[in-house]
Order: C-alpha cells, then sequence, then structure tokens
C-alpha cells in the first residue's frame, strides 16, 4: 500500500444542476497537483458509497470533445449519484492517462494519422496508461469511505483501489454514446486495454447501478 498521504485544504458547497454537492480540495506528498472530491449527501458509515473515480479530461469534461467518452462518463455518474442520493466523485488530475494535455494533443494528432490511442502514446514515449490510484484511495480514507460501488468499466482501476485497501463490492458499467468520433477510440479500450464494455449503439443507459 502507498505511503503518500493527502491533506484537505478547503471546502465548500457547491450547488449544481444535480443538487448539492460539497467539493473537497486535496494537496499530497507525491505530486504537485490539486486532486478533488466531490461529495452528495451523508457517507455516514461508509459503506457502499456509490463512487467514481474520475481522472481528467480537459478536452471531454469542459469543451464537450467527442473523441472519447469522459465528459459523458463524468455526467453520467453525477446524474447517478444524484438519484441514489449520496455518492463521491474523486477527480484525479491526471490528464490523458497521465501524460499530461500538451502530450494528449499530439497524441490526437498522431491518432488522425492513424495510430490508436495506445500506440499513439507509445510513439510520444508513455506507457499506454500512466495513472494511478493510491491518492484516490487515500482520499476515499480521508472522507470515511470504506467500501464502494465502482462507476468504472475498467478492471485495472478496480484492482489498485482494492490493493490500497478500499473494497470494491460492485462494479457498476458507465457505457456511453457510441458515434463515429469515438468508436474506434472506444473499440481500442475494449481491445487492447481490457475495458468491459458492450458498444452497444443504443443510447446510453442511466439506470442507478466505470
Amino acid at each position: 500500500m502507498s505511503k503518500h498521504t493527502i491533506t484537505c485544504t478547503a471546502k465548500a458547497r457547491i450547488p449544481t444542476r444535480y443538487g448539492e454537492f460539497q467539493l473537497c480540495h486535496y494537496v499530497n506528498s507525491r505530486d504537485d497537483k490539486s486532486h478533488l472530491a466531490f461529495v452528495m449527501g451523508d457517507l455516514m458509515d461508509g459503506k457502499e458509497v456509490l463512487t467514481r473515480v474520475h481522472s481528467e479530461c480537459f478536452t471531454g469534461d469542459v469543451l464537450g470533445s467527442l473523441r472519447c467518452d469522459c465528459g459523458e462518463q463524468l455526467d453520467l455518474a453525477l446524474g447517478r449519484i444524484a438519484e441514489a442520493g449520496r455518492g463521491v466523485v474523486v477527480y484525479m488530475r491526471q490528464e490523458g492517462r497521465g501524460i499530461g494535455l500538451p502530450k494528449k494533443i499530439e497524441a490526437y494528432n498522431l491518432q488522425d494519422e492513424g495510430h490508436d490511442t495506445v500506440d499513439a502514446n507509445i510513439l510520444l514515449g508513455h506507457q499506454p496508461d500512466e495513472r494511478e490510484y493510491s491518492l484516490a484511495a487515500r482520499i476515499l480514507e480521508d472522507l470515511g469511505v470504506r467500501s464502494i460501488r465502482l462507476m468504472t468499466n475498467n478492471p485495472l482501476k478496480i484492482r489498485a483501489l482494492e490493493a490500497e485497501g478500499i473494497a470494491v463490492l460492485e462494479r457498476v458499467h458507465v457505457e456511453s454514446t457510441v458515434h463515429p468520433e469515438n468508436e474506434r477510440y472506444l473499440q481500442t479500450k475494449k481491445r487492447r486495454m481490457d475495458h468491459l464494455l458492450s458498444l452497444d449503439q443504443g443510447p446510453r443507459d442511466r439506470a442507478v447501478g466505470d
């Protein structure tokens, strides 16, 4: 288990179109990034908390890019938490699966030349996925969360959090809409990164349940 530490430096009430959340700002001993937690409701005993550990995606989360499924997954997670009445989104500042925004933009150009998202990262001198989840686990612990229902399609994320002492009681799928701009990206995630995706063409499932 990681020995890195986190410290919550500020909290504030954030009213949103999904309902009212509390935003928690964290600094840590591993990097100089500010990671965040978006919390709704009373976490009570910290058991079976509906949770999304979401890696920052400026292009998808903020700009609405259709090249990926990130923004839609974040929207879906917030909506499900609102339906459940409580839950957590841990927002990790690890853009582009950890390679950063400038390199991600370069990777987009390589993808437009015909490379998939895995090979694009490798051609830029990076691993296909450089994210880590120890700090996310420390944030959940700080919030009093002991076991979660994790919204993810990524088995690696489940294993990483469990290795850090977070009990993942259930995987809740978060599949987004498949369309021409993201279909190859999603196929690559399924085929080369073992993501659990059906890639149905219909509208996304909004049932409370990446």
